[in-house]
């Protein structure tokens, strides 16, 4: 990572996650985007390419329609003047966008993916990263999921998902590290 071209991807970090905790839904890593504000810092100071991904569901009555409520970026999160901003329609941010390309062009060899969640939209563009061929790191702590009801009907917590989901990309999709490693890495401790 220390001599390659690489570039952070900050996917989904939107209100609409918010609003779903409001409601009750319970999540896990309640310390996620502090550490993806720790890892904008520190690909900032070391003048990396960040990317942000957003989500427009096509779905009316969804949080993350681009009317909603929750559509917006957390203010943590979000981009400064010359970060990209690239709307994905479906799950994985390399499907109906640029995102493949503006890599490519860019020279972009490694990528940092944080975000949410966990188990859809993150999995999926590390997923096709690695499918891809790019040097995929998911940083576990910068990510985060919620409790789901499977189909049969049991609860699922969304440590467990979490973990299932990190265990299933590693080292076949991904390397999954911690946003100190990447830090460090990148050589840009404050």
């Amino acid at each position: 990572m220390d001599a390659a071209p690489i570039a952070l991807l900050v996917v989904d970090v939107q209100r609409a996650f918010d609003l779903w905790e409001a409601e009750g839904q319970r999540r896990n890593n309640p310390d996620a985007v502090a550490r993806i504000v720790d890892l904008l810092a520190a690909f900032r100071r070391s003048q990396r390419p960040i990317l942000h991904i957003r989500h427009a569901s096509q779905r009316p009555s969804s949080y993350f329609s681009p009317d909603a409520a929750g559509y917006p970026v957390k203010d943590e999160a979000r981009e400064i003047a010359g970060e990209p901003v690239i709307v994905k329609r479906v799950n994985s941010a390399f499907i109906g966008t640029d995102l493949e390309a503006q890599l490519r062009a860019a020279n972009i060899r490694s990528l940092v993916i944080c975000g949410a969640t966990t188990n859809h939209c993150v999995e999926t563009t590390t997923r096709m990263a690695g499918n891809l061929g790019f040097d995929a790191w998911l940083v576990r702590d910068a990510t985060w999921t919620f409790d789901r009801i499977g189909p049969d009907g049991e609860r699922h917590t969304a440590e467990e998902i979490h973990a299932m989901t990190l265990s299933n990309l590693h080292r076949e999709f991904a390397r999954v590290v911690r946003t100190s490693e990447v830090i460090e890495r990148l050589g840009t401790e404050p």
